[in-house]
Formats: C-alpha cells, sequence, structure tokens
C-alpha cells in the first residue's frame, strides 16, 4: 500500500515584532486584556514590501533543506493562504517560480484557518493514488493587510507567517488518515466581506467575526474531529502524542484539550509569540515541536484545524 511521509519541515516569521505593549498605543486595549482573553503576547508582521509568495519561500526552503531535497525533485506545489499576492495567478505559480521548481502541478486551497489541513489532506491523496511522488505544503498568510487596525476585537489578534511540509511516497504509514468538513450556513460568522468589481472595494473588505459564535463553534467542532480519526483508526485518546491545533485562542485550545483529556503537555501551542497566523498556524506550531525534539520518530501526531465558513478538519500522522 502506498503511503506519504513527511519528511522535512520548515517555517517563516517576518523579523518585525508587534507586541501588545505596542497596541496599547495604536488602539483601545491592554496587555492585560489581550493575554488573559487570547494568550497572545505578540506578533509578527510583514514589511510592506513582503508578500504571501515570499514568506512562502523562505519556510519552503527551509523545509526542502531538512528534506535533502532541491526544486528538481517537487512534482506539486500546494498553498493554502486566505492572503495571496494577488487575485490571479495563484500564490503557488509565484512560489513555484520564485523557487525555480519547473513543470510541476500548482495551485492554492481556500479554507481560511482550516486551509493547511485541506492542502495536506490533498497533497496525501494524490501522492496515495500514485499521481505524484514528492509534494511542497504551504500555509503562508499576510493578515496585517486586511486587519482593521482601530478594531480590537480582530486586530489583536492575527499576525503573518508561513510553514511548509515536504510530503514524499512512502511504503510505510506517515499521514494515516485525513477529516474534512465544512458548513456554509455559517459564512456571516467570521468574513472579510469585501469584494472588488470595476476597479473599486466594494463592502467592507476587513476581517470580521462574531467571537463568542466561533469560539462555542470551534470547542465543538475541534472535538467530533479528533473523536472521529481516533474511531476511524481504532486509536484512543491516550494513542496521542502530539496534538498541534490551530492557533487562534488559548481558552479554545485548552477547553478542547480539557474536553478530550489530552493533558496541556501534549498540546503545541505557539500562538503566545505567533498570534493567529491563519493557514500558516498548524505548520509554524509543527515546526517549531520537530525542531525542539518533541516530536519523536513513532509518534502518533494529531493536526486539527477550524476557520471561516465554517471549515474545519484533522490529519492523522505517524511520525
Amino acid at each position: 500500500m502506498m503511503y506519504s511521509r513527511v519528511i522535512g519541515t520548515g517555517s517563516y516569521l517576518p523579523e518585525k515584532i508587534l507586541t501588545n505593549l505596542d497596541l496599547e498605543q495604536m488602539v483601545d486595549t491592554s496587555d492585560e486584556w489581550i493575554r488573559s482573553r487570547t494568550g497572545i503576547a505578540q506578533r509578527h508582521i510583514a514589511t510592506d514590501s513582503q508578500m504571501a509568495s515570499d514568506l512562502a519561500l523562505n519556510a519552503s526552503r527551509e523545509a526542502m533543506k531538512a528534506a535533502k531535497i532541491d526544486a528538481g525533485e517537487i512534482d506539486l506545489i500546494i498553498v493554502a493562504t486566505t492572503t495571496p499576492d494577488v487575485i490571479f495567478p495563484s500564490t503557488a505559480c509565484i512560489l513555484q517560480d520564485k523557487l525555480g521548481v519547473k513543470d510541476c502541478a500548482a495551485f492554492d486551497v481556500q479554507a481560511v484557518c482550516s486551509g493547511f489541513i485541506y492542502a495536506l489532506a490533498t497533497a496525501d491523496m494524490f501522492i496515495r493514488a500514485g499521481k505524484y511522488r514528492t509534494a511542497l505544503v504551504v500555509g503562508a498568510e499576510v493578515y496585517s493587510r486586511i486587519l482593521d487596525w482601530s478594531d480590537r476585537s480582530t486586530c489583536v489578534l492575527f499576525g503573518d507567517g508561513a510553514g511548509a511540509v515536504v510530503l514524499t511516497r512512502s511504503d510505510r504509514p506517515g499521514i494515516i488518515s485525513s477529516h474534512l468538513h465544512a458548513d456554509g450556513s455559517y459564512k456571516g460568522i467570521l468574513t472579510a466581506p469585501g469584494s472588488f468589481s470595476h476597479g473599486k472595494i466594494q463592502g467592507n473588505p476587513f476581517v470580521m467575526m462574531e467571537g463568542n459564535t466561533v469560539f462555542k463553534f470551534a470547542i465543538k467542532v475541534l472535538e467530533d474531529v479528533v473523536r472521529e480519526a481516533l474511531a476511524e483508526n481504532n486509536l484512543e485518546v491516550s494513542d496521542i502524542d502530539w496534538l498541534i491545533p490551530h492557533q487562534a485562542n488559548i481558552r479554545i485550545i485548552i477547553s478542547t484539550a480539557k474536553k478530550l483529556g489530552i493533558p496541556m503537555e501534549k498540546v503545541v501551542a505557539t500562538l503566545d509569540k505567533h498570534g493567529n497566523t491563519s493557514a500558516a498556524s498548524i505548520p509554524l506550531a509543527l515546526d517549531v515541536a520537530v525542531r525542539d525534539g518533541r516530536i519523536q520518530s513513532g509518534q502518533h501526531v494529531l493536526l486539527e484545524g477550524v476557520g471561516g465558513g465554517f471549515t474545519w478538519g484533522a490529519v492523522l500522522i505517524s511520525w
């Protein structure tokens, strides 16, 4: 049987750091207010000249270096992003050119904060089907471009960054299963509703969120999708070595872990330093845990995310 395995991870965060104390000078908020409600202390902000593809490029190079592969070995590129460089071509095609990868499939996935889960599951299915051998999967975001910096309910939450993994064909299990869901009836709960028409922005182009509804929905579906993944593979909660959730809010992370009975010592949390980087948050956290040695060969790693749409999902990996 054919599987796909992660053979390299990488990440990139812009140099500029925006702390909660900095935000106190910009909007009616405080370090204590932000920390107590979100768990975030700082976030990284891209420069005006940095696009999603630039962040993706740096993360991809790190992942390729870790995987010990060169551009010629990549035959599939999938980029998960809510903040593409341009309307078209895809950020994946722009990244392909910057990497110097020739003649491979390249496309974007848009599932907001669940984007990396969707992209990873898609790449896994292509590899399992025998269509491709080596895939580069990236989550890259510049959310600072779509925030209303006078709205403290949203601007304190998000940051910019990119994370990447290299998947390759294997005869032993790597990605064990993936589980994807969506419910478009919640489309107005977390959204950037503006559109572009006749050269002008129509409506509000900034992130809008009904925080309480998102909080309750996220906790429910994140628990459900973890239990779905475990049931499908005849595993118990105790079999999970590491849970890597989307880094949205520490209260969501803690509540989900508590409902599942997973101790926080088994949960990878990076949002205190990264903020919510949407599709980049899971691969960023994954790379941190791989590079600091927490994730070891043979362990079960469960990735899970929920985002606007609503979309949600999980990927179970045997490392």
